[in-house]
């Protein structure tokens, strides 16, 4: 993560490039009540009180609640797929590229836990047209690891009889990470990551 993010929770976010300071300062403060109370139970005097400033000034922001949410899947969304295409489309095996999107992944939803619950478990709080725009870069972060599943099974490297349904499993399991990450369990974030790397390059038969 870049120094220029915003925290939300005591966690690294991708706000940094969001301007002016308020608008970053009401991101921050809707995924942090998104998290602890979701999505229909926070209201916009919520948001604003914990960015500390006035519900009216929300308004010169944000038209509106979906819209703040809408604008923190489309962030969260792009830096998923900012992290899977590089390393997808980076040097290295099927097996290293596949080890490399899965623990780079998982490191982000466990580092960024709090905004990655809203960004992944929200959708259906959105409207029609934001959801379709949100599913549109799912498909995305989806074909990425399918590209290189596909590319593994190729080179005789995995052994995958549903490609497809494989993929779906691998994301399940590195976004479920999200839900129950601890920072004060066992594990660090980049444990998880190497230990999710290892259980999907099993997953996919890698020789």
């Amino acid at each position: 993560m870049s120094t220029a993010e915003e925290t939300a929770g005591g966690e690294p976010q991708p706000w940094g490039e969001v301007t002016p300071d308020a608008a970053r300062r009401l991101l921050v403060a809707a995924v942090e009540a998104f998290a602890e109370r979701g999505y229909h139970a926070t209201t916009t005097r919520d948001i604003a009180g914990r960015a500390g400033m006035s519900p009216a000034a929300l308004y010169i922001h944000y038209k509106t609640k979906e819209e703040l949410l809408h604008r923190i899947s489309r962030i969260g969304h792009e830096k998923a797929l900012e992290i899977l295409r590089t390393a997808a489309r980076g040097e290295g095996s099927a097996t290293e590229r596949l080890a490399d999107a899965v623990s780079s992944f998982v490191r982000w939803h466990a580092g960024g836990r709090t905004t990655a619950r809203v960004v992944q478990y929200e959708l259906e709080s959105l409207g029609p047209d934001a959801r379709a725009e949100i599913l549109a870069l799912r498909r995305q972060v989806d074909g990425e690891v399918r590209r290189i599943v596909e590319e593994g099974v190729e080179t005789g490297e995995f052994d995958v009889l549903d490609v497809h349904g494989t993929t779906l499993a691998v994301l399940s399991l590195c976004i479920d990470v999200a839900r129950w990450f601890n920072v004060d369990g066992p594990r660090t974030p980049e444990e998880v990551g190497d230990l999710y790397a290892d259980l999907v390059l099993r997953m996919v038969g890698a020789k």
